[in-house]
Parts: C-alpha cells; sequence; structure tokens
C-alpha cells in the first residue's frame, strides 16, 4: 500500500481514537473502545475518503461521515459474532465472550447510533439523500446476514443466490463507501451511482477471493487457520461449484465430509481441497473473481474524470485485488 494511502488510515484511526462514545455505564462503552482497537483495513471510511477526492481536495474536512461506515461495520460484526457463537474476532476474543451475550448487543446498538450521529457530522451533501441510502444499505447488510444465516440450514445453494448473499452481506456497504463521498463532495448523481456499482463489483470479487484464499492462502501469510470454511462446512463459491461439477465418486466424497460429525480437521481439509484441485475449482473462482474485479474497472473508466484523479482509488483496488490475507 501507498505511503499517501498508509497516511489515510493513520488520520482515520487517531479520529477513532479521539471520538468519546461515552463512559458510564463502564460495560457498555468499553466494548466499543475494544472492538475498534483490534485492526482491520479501514477500507470503508478509506473509500468514503477516495471517492470524495475524485472530485474535491479537502477530503479532511468529512473524516466523521467516512468514520460512521466504519462504526456501522464493526457494529455488524459484533452482532455477527453473536449469531455465529465466534469465540475470536482478529485473533482477540469476541465482545460476548470477553463480557456476555446482553452487553455485545446493547454496545452494538450503541455503535449504530453513533453511526449516524457522525453521518450528520458534515455540512457537505445532500443529507436526506444520504440517510435514504445509508438505511437502504444497511437493510441490505441485514438481508444478506439473513440469507448467510437461511444457507446453513439448506441443503443446496445455487451460484446465483450465493452471488446475491455476498452482494448484500458485504459488497453493499463497499458500494456505499464509494457513493457516500460522491454524495458528500456534491458531484452529479449519475457519477455517484457509477462509484456505487464500481464498489459493488469489486466487493463481490473481494468476497470471492477470500473463498479463495480461505483454501489456498500461504499460512503464515493469511494469519488464521487455512481451511476453515471447509471443516465449517461454509457454503461458499468453491463448495457450491464443486458439488454442482463433481462426477459421481467427487460428489460421494464430498457428502461423506460433510456429513461427518467426528473427524481429523486436517484429513478434512486435505481431502476436500484434493476435490477442488481435481475439479479446477481455483481456476473457476479466479475467473469469477476476476470477471467482477475488471467489470468494476469498466465502469470506473467511464467516469469522465482525470488519471491522476483516479490514481490513488486505482491504487487501493488493485492492493485489494493483489493482497494474499
Amino acid at each position: 500500500m501507498t505511503t499517501e494511502l498508509l497516511q489515510k488510515i493513520e488520520s482515520i484511526n487517531k479520529r477513532i481514537s479521539q471520538i468519546n462514545f461515552g463512559n458510564k455505564p463502564e460495560e457498555l462503552y468499553e466494548p466499543i473502545r475494544y472492538i475498534l482497537t483490534l485492526g482491520g483495513k479501514r477500507m470503508r471510511p478509506l473509500l468514503v475518503l477516495l471517492g470524495y477526492e475524485l472530485f474535491k481536495d479537502d477530503s479532511e474536512t468529512i473524516l466523521d461521515p467516512a468514520i460512521s461506515v466504519e462504526i456501522f461495520h464493526n457494529f455488524t460484526l459484533m452482532h455477527d459474532d453473536i449469531m455465529d457463537n465466534a469465540p475470536l474476532r482478529r485473533g482477540k476474543e469476541t465482545v460476548h465472550e470477553k463480557w456476555d451475550t446482553n452487553i455485545a448487543i446493547l454496545s452494538g446498538d450503541v455503535m449504530f447510533v453513533k453511526a449516524y450521529e457522525l453521518l450528520l457530522n458534515s455540512d457537505s451533501g445532500d443529507i436526506r439523500e444520504i440517510i435514504n441510502d445509508f438505511n437502504e444499505c444497511a437493510i441490505g447488510v441485514c438481508e444478506g446476514q439473513q440469507l448467510d444465516m437461511n444457507f446453513e440450514a439448506m441443503s443446496h445453494v445455487s451460484e446465483e443466490e450465493y452471488l446475491t448473499m455476498i452482494k448484500m452481506k458485504t459488497a453493499v456497504l463497499l458500494g456505499y463507501s464509494l457513493k457516500l463521498g460522491a454524495l458528500l463532495a456534491e458531484t452529479s448523481k449519475e457519477n455517484a451511482q457509477l462509484l456505487y456499482e464500481f464498489g459493488c463489483l469489486v466487493g463481490i470479487g473481494f468476497q470471492l477471493m477470500d473463498d479463495l484464499l480461505d483454501v489456498y492462502a500461504d499460512q503464515e501469510k493469511f494469519g488464521k487457520q487455512v481451511g476453515g470454511d471447509i471443516i465449517s462446512n461454509k457454503k461458499t463459491f468453491l463448495l457450491i461449484k464443486a458439488l454442482e461439477l463433481a462426477n459421481n465418486q467427487q460428489r460421494e466424497k464430498l457428502n461423506h465430509w460433510l456429513s461427518a460429525v467426528t473427524f481429523n480437521k486436517l484429513d478434512k481439509v486435505e481431502s476436500v481441497t484434493s476435490i477442488y484441485d481435481e475439479i479446477g475449482i481455483k481456476a473457476l473462482t479466479e475467473q469469477k473473481m476476476n470477471d467482477y474485479f475488471n467489470g468494476g474497472f469498466a465502469i470506473l473508466d467511464t467516469l469522465d474524470i482525470s488519471p491522476n484523479r483516479k490514481a490513488s482509488l486505482i491504487q487501493f483496488a488493485n492492493y485489494l485485488i493483489q493482497r494474499e490475507k
């Protein structure tokens, strides 16, 4: 990542550390400070700034609305961890594990309210449109999470259903982040919508890359257990395509591992990965992923903005595409 982008992330983190979420009762506010110090790429607020800088230079004036998207994102993570009964988030205890479920729910609710408060902290843009778009995005994220939970009980999930789910759960917030930056810069609605579509396409590609890295990443670079999705039977693009394209013998093996209650984790990961290799799932996923990335860049090309203005956004998008963790 470039020095310029790292400096923007530093500014985002500095501003987050300055926000007074509240003090008493301590159990309500400490979990908010805790989850926001666990790290993360800060790519959503960064996209807000980059979307703004396509049209204007003074992005430091919109730090608070940019950070509102990060607060909302972490609110969804806090509640998702409860639903998933996840013990760890970025290698640390999740909020509901460190405190308890009720505290995690309430602290998340405060974060949602604070996201609105920060979103309103700007004098630029059509605030009615900004709030309406935020509401639509937030509902979409919830719909995506519900679909993801529905998939756990479904014996068959189609490729189209999966792509719709990841668009709602992950990609729409990336699209909204870019659109928010454009709206705050008071550019045309057409430009703002094109940036939203660019963000959504790149966001779907980003999630497909996550699916791929979970199986094929370098363990040391990935930072978490490779094969976690295989162990938990998560219906990713890789598994969905494997079940669709497998021959009878391969499907029988996959169904054996999917139905196994007790098993050696390493054996399961190695066996399922070998089936993916036989079918060519890695190449299929890379092709689908690149189709979305290329579609996004094609939209970005249609924006009548100087190449210099686009440079930082393109650099960051390429960073996401080339990541190994």
